[in-house]
């Protein structure tokens, strides 16, 4: 396995009170736990959601099994605990797929993972929204989401029958790229264009994901935001094919 640095930044913005975002920084999974607004207990949901992300950074050998069987066990665990719908999810974690290494992806919910690799700045997550929804459906441009007022109700959240199901992708790594994975709290505050630049401009991950929650923070920061920032440093079997794709 490669060397992955990593920074990660949270603040509860300049509205709210509480933050409920929490984030997972480890040795293999890198992910941002957002814990539904306006609900009781997100904070508890989002860190009870990163506890279980822990446990999978623990395998030794994991596979993109091991990550879809994670997170549905992460939303039997909320469920049961009382805290079903109330956190969403976006990520990424090092697996082991015919004895070498790749990334899977996962996302439940619009928070989001970006691929920075030296060049193109790439949103690798679909987010599950009605906003997104609607962009999809040629009624909503991009640009119009930003002040669209139910832009944050989500289609899918972590615990909820019918609503639970991760999208996952499946590449595998290459030498110096970036990934931010962010809850929305960044992107509803901060344009891809804006990234790209805070990207090129701080080599080092931890100055990265503070200069990202900064500009959050300077654009009004209506929301929670986490920002966390993974570099990793090692090059990859050039044989592998580079394509991302579905685990299933």
């Amino acid at each position: 396995m490669g060397e992955i640095r990593t920074g990660v930044t949270t603040h509860p913005g300049v509205v709210r009170d509480v933050n409920e975002d929490n984030a997972i920084a480890g040795r293999r999974v890198f992910a941002v736990a957002d814990g539904v607004g306006g609900h009781a207990a997100g904070e508890v949901a989002s860190a009870l959601l990163v506890e279980r992300l822990h446990e999978l950074d623990r395998l030794p050998a994991a596979g993109p099994e091991d990550v879809r069987a994670t997170l549905a066990a992460a939303g039997r665990s909320l469920e049961e605990a009382g805290h079903a719908g109330m956190t969403t999810v976006a990520g990424i974690a090092l697996v082991t797929v015919s004895e070498r290494p790749h990334w899977v992806v996962f996302n439940v919910g619009d928070s989001r993972v970006y691929r920075f690799d030296g060049t193109v700045l790439t949103q690798l997550t679909v987010d599950h929204s009605e906003a997104q929804e609607l962009v999809a459906a040629g009624l909503l441009t991009a640009d119009e989401v930003r002040t669209y007022p139910r832009r944050h109700v989500v289609t899918r959240v972590l615990g909820r029958a019918g609503m639970s199901d991760p999208d996952l992708w499946l590449f595998p790594p290459r030498a110096g790229e970036r990934f931010v994975i962010c809850t929305d709290g960044l992107s509803n505050e901060v344009a891809d264009t804006e990234i790209d630049e805070v990207l090129r401009s701080h080599p080092d991950a931890r100055e990265a994901a503070a200069a990202l929650v900064d500009r959050a923070l300077a654009a009004g920061a209506r929301d929670n935001v986490t920002a966390l920032v993974a570099d990793y440093a090692v090059v990859a079997d050039a044989s592998c094919d580079t394509a991302p794709r579905s685990p299933r």
